[in-house]
């Protein structure tokens, strides 16, 4: 079965939307319960706010450091999920039951296996040949 990666998107939050969402924590305590006994997650993980991260360039040799998310934008990536299943419809319907798609966004997307990322680089050597 392929590995589905799930992004989860949201606007960051003040003081009363936190509270808001925390009410959700039930609801993702279940979700998270029932995929780690349905063996389907592999992981999952919350993100700190973006204030938080540090993104890094390399430009002409140079290593460059910047705080703060590399994006400006008003959602950001808060946390994750890479799940095991058997196909892209089951990954859309475990995405839709999260909580953050009612107010933000869940990206949905295909690990590559190894044995694709060669083939995809084998196919764009041969097309800028």
């Amino acid at each position: 079965m392929p590995n589905y990666m799930l992004l989860l998107y949201a606007d960051e939050a003040d003081a009363a939307e936190t509270a808001r969402r925390d009410a959700d924590l039930p609801e993702w305590k279940q979700i998270i319960e029932e995929l780690g006994a349905s063996g389907k997650m592999l992981g999952n993980g919350r993100l700190r706010p973006s204030a938080t991260a540090t993104t890094v360039r390399i430009r002409d040799h140079e290593t460059e450091l910047t705080d703060g998310p590399f994006a400006v934008t008003k959602e950001i990536l808060g946390g994750y999920f890479l799940l095991d299943c058997a196909d892209l419809d089951e990954a859309i319907t475990i995405a839709a039951r999260l909580p953050v798609a009612r107010f933000g966004s869940v990206e949905v997307r295909p690990e590559m296996t190894a044995e694709e990322m060669l083939r995809y680089r084998n196919v764009e050597a041969a097309a800028e040949a």
